[in-house]
């Protein structure tokens, strides 16, 4: 599964992300930011320094910050984040929804927030959480019912005395209940249902073609589950016969799991359903690769012109300058 607006950009320079620690996430849990105006994208400059060099006075993480338009994910899903205050931060992902300008917190009561004002940031804002939490749900084995608020996570014991965000969502009509009920139908909803790269898939049995107007889909392909190696190339979604494609890159065997090499062939998403998701390893070691070179140029145009003959004749290429 995939957000179309995830956004990543790892806070390398924050104590936490070089701690190194990692966690198998056991729920999620929702934050608000409590910082009116401030949003997703902004706080990168803000929270990617050192408190050990002195740089920012406090030692804070988050897993991602979400607005009304942007998700940006600053930490891997399965790094131990400095989220929560308390023993949360060893067993969930945590994330912040920011906060819309124009009011001031006495405690924490919002002062001068204006619902209907803000009520069309708000139902984004809540969109995006709500699709976040499907996903993260999704890609981690998780449900609805493994989903807490920071308030929420106090009053269990497992985190420090936050309001938030139970201090917003009820002047819009909601809780955290209804945010849970409302992930629980998101992952109901086969129509949110997008293919996230490690997926495991398998093609339906009414497929004939890879795409429209493709190749023809042999039947030992079909007896078989498939991994899903790539969903972009150079950044951007692939189209096959006017389809949006992943490519199936790895076999796997229906009964032991075990991987072989696949059919290497890039497959419309509509025929594809889903067996199960990908999933982060526990201090797994990130995957070693054997990189193929073309060239190497000192101008940067006669590079662009190589890359281009490249993707022309098939084969995905990127350009890296050292």
């Amino acid at each position: 599964m995939t957000l179309s607006n995830l956004k990543t950009k790892f806070m390398t320079r924050n104590d936490c992300y070089t701690a190194g620690r990692t966690i198998t996430p056991k729920g999620i849990m929702v934050h608000s930011t409590a910082t009116p105006g401030v949003m997703a994208g902004s706080w990168f400059s803000r929270w990617n320094k050192s408190y050990r060099a002195g740089e920012i006075n406090r030692q804070v993480c988050v897993h991602a910050f979400l607005d009304d338009k942007e998700i940006w994910q600053y930490l891997p899903w399965n790094h131990r984040g400095w989220h929560a205050g308390g023993a949360a931060n060893n067993t969930h992902i945590g994330f912040e929804i920011c906060e819309p300008a124009g009011h001031s917190f006495r405690g924490a009561t919002m002062v001068g927030y204006d619902v209907k004002k803000n009520e069309a940031y708000f139902r984004a804002a809540w969109k995006n959480a709500v699709d976040l939490c499907v996903f993260l749900c999704k890609k981690h084995g998780l449900t609805e019912k493994d989903i807490i608020g920071h308030a929420e996570g106090h009053r269990q014991g497992i985190a420090s005395n936050h309001a938030d965000p139970d201090h917003w969502f009820p002047k819009h009509g909601e809780s955290m209940d209804s945010f849970r009920a409302a992930v629980k139908i998101g992952l109901k909803n086969p129509k949110n249902e997008d293919f996230y790269v490690g997926d495991i898939v398998k093609i339906k049995d009414a497929a004939n073609r890879y795409y429209p107007n493709g190749p023809q889909i042999p039947s030992w392909v079909k007896s078989t589950n498939h991994k899903i190696t790539q969903n972009r190339s150079n950044g951007k979604t692939v189209l096959r016969g006017g389809r949006k494609a992943v490519l199936l890159g790895k076999k796997i065997h229906k009964r032991t799991g075990d991987e072989s090499p696949g059919i290497m062939t890039w497959v419309d998403k509509e025929i594809l359903e889903l067996v199960d998701v990908e999933k982060e390893e526990k201090g797994a070691a990130p995957e070693k690769l054997y990189r193929v070179q073309v060239g190497a140029f000192g101008k940067e145009e006669n590079a662009k012109a190589l890359m281009d003959r490249l993707q022309k004749a098939g084969f995905d290429a990127y350009m890296r300058y050292e």
